[in-house]
């Protein structure tokens, strides 16, 4: 259950680093407003998995699903530049993801 929690709290911190995006600086009312409910939302999840789960590897996990989420979002909706590199490199991402969740964190 810790587990879920993290990666629904990366997919949240793919919604608030697109909205910090949309909001131009926080001047854009409704990217700022969604971009603080995602936040809260991100950081209250991971606070939870956190009574469970060891930081590092939580930590890990929640921010490469947020940083892979992020540059895929980018590159399919937001007109990011697409490359060979970007992709390989966000496979390495979401491979160190896996490899850490599979370290054996869970108590």
């Amino acid at each position: 259950m810790a587990w879920l929690l993290v990666v629904v709290a990366g997919l949240l911190e793919t919604g608030f680093a697109v909205c910090l995006k949309l909001s131009h600086g926080f001047t854009r009312l409704w990217p700022t407003i969604a971009f603080a409910c995602f936040a809260l939302g991100s950081f209250g999840l991971l606070t939870l998995s956190l009574r469970k789960l060891d930081v590092g590897p939580a930590y890990a996990v929640w921010t490469g699903i947020g940083a892979a989420g992020t540059a895929i979002y980018g590159m399919v909706f937001l007109d990011d530049l697409v490359s060979t590199l970007k992709l390989v490199s966000i496979a390495l991402v979401i491979v160190g993801v896996i490899g850490l969740q599979l370290s054996g964190s869970a108590h």
